[in-house]
């Protein structure tokens, strides 16, 4: 799918609680006893609704969730291009936070299967009650250019002075949207890894990226390559292993799956011909 700018309105009503907490902590260390602060990554249930009716909650970082509800609005098939997202309300709740996707083409549509409403922070597929909810095949991706080893080992290189959130708490997940040439353009980070992309996806879509790939820093695992299918990302890099499942799916739908990215060195599971060793076409 094309990263095509959104005409979705956010109303906010309340803003969200900070990503990060200071909480005061005793550390032992080399037989030292210390009183002092330490920064933990906040963790907030987030309630998603769909024309005012509850959809599923996740626990995630509140920080972009209007790019994560655009994201996740597209890769759950909540919608099928960004124009039918007309407006995310945001409120902030006493336990938690509301995020009400605006769904017009949704509001006559017949009765869904219902779906058991709880995520946990790690996983993307809790909350689906059936297999077939959460095995879905994504289209084939279409055509994408080339992506050279030194474009992906400059981003790898380059990611970790973007993530503000893991420097000071070691928590998060961080997705990044790069360019060919190996810039980072943007990177968003939550708790959970797919909630990360989720909000990565929702901003490109807004931004109207240039071509590029987009880069995890986590395990490339079957939500994340699902995901990244349903946005039309055509080369995906993680730092960290592939399922077995992830790598079938990839090859399925003709992604590029690279993973164990050090530096220049990587492991290509799908789709090799898109990964070049000059620089990217």
């Amino acid at each position: 799918m094309s990263a095509q700018p959104s005409a979705a309105e956010a109303r906010v009503v309340a803003a969200a609680p900070a990503p990060v907490t200071q909480v005061a902590v005793t550390r032992w260390r080399a037989g030292v006893r210390e009183e002092l602060d330490d920064q933990l990554a906040e963790e907030t249930p987030v309630a998603v609704l769909c024309n005012g009716e509850p959809h599923a909650v996740m626990l995630m970082s509140p920080a972009d969730l209007q790019d994560f509800a655009m994201g996740f609005a597209l890769t759950e098939s909540l919608i099928q291009a960004p124009r039918e997202l007309v407006l995310v309300e945001q409120r902030a709740l006493d336990d938690g936070i509301e995020l009400d996707l605006i769904i017009p083409s949704r509001i006559t549509a017949p009765a869904e299967r219902p779906r058991a409403m709880a995520g946990r922070s790690g996983c993307g597929l809790c909350g689906k009650r059936m297999l077939e909810d959460a095995m879905r095949m994504p289209p084939a991706v279409g055509a994408a250019p080339a992506v050279s080893r030194g474009a992906i080992a400059r981003a790898s290189a380059a990611l970790a002075a973007r993530q503000p959130i893991n420097r000071v708490t070691g928590a998060v997940h961080a997705a990044a949207w790069v360019t060919l040439d190996g810039e980072v353009i943007a990177v968003r980070e939550d708790i959970g890894r797919h909630n990360a992309l989720d909000k990565l996806i929702g901003a490109r879509i807004k931004g109207a990226y240039p071509a590029g790939f987009a880069l995890v820093t986590c395990r490339a695992s079957y939500e994340i390559v699902m995901k990244a299918a349903m946005a039309g990302i055509g080369v995906l890099a993680a730092v960290s292993a592939p399922t077995a499942r992830a790598v079938r799916l990839a090859q399925a739908c003709h992604l590029t799956l690279a993973a164990f990215v050090r530096g220049p060195d990587l492991v290509i599971y799908s789709h090799a011909e898109r990964i070049v060793d000059g620089e990217s076409e």
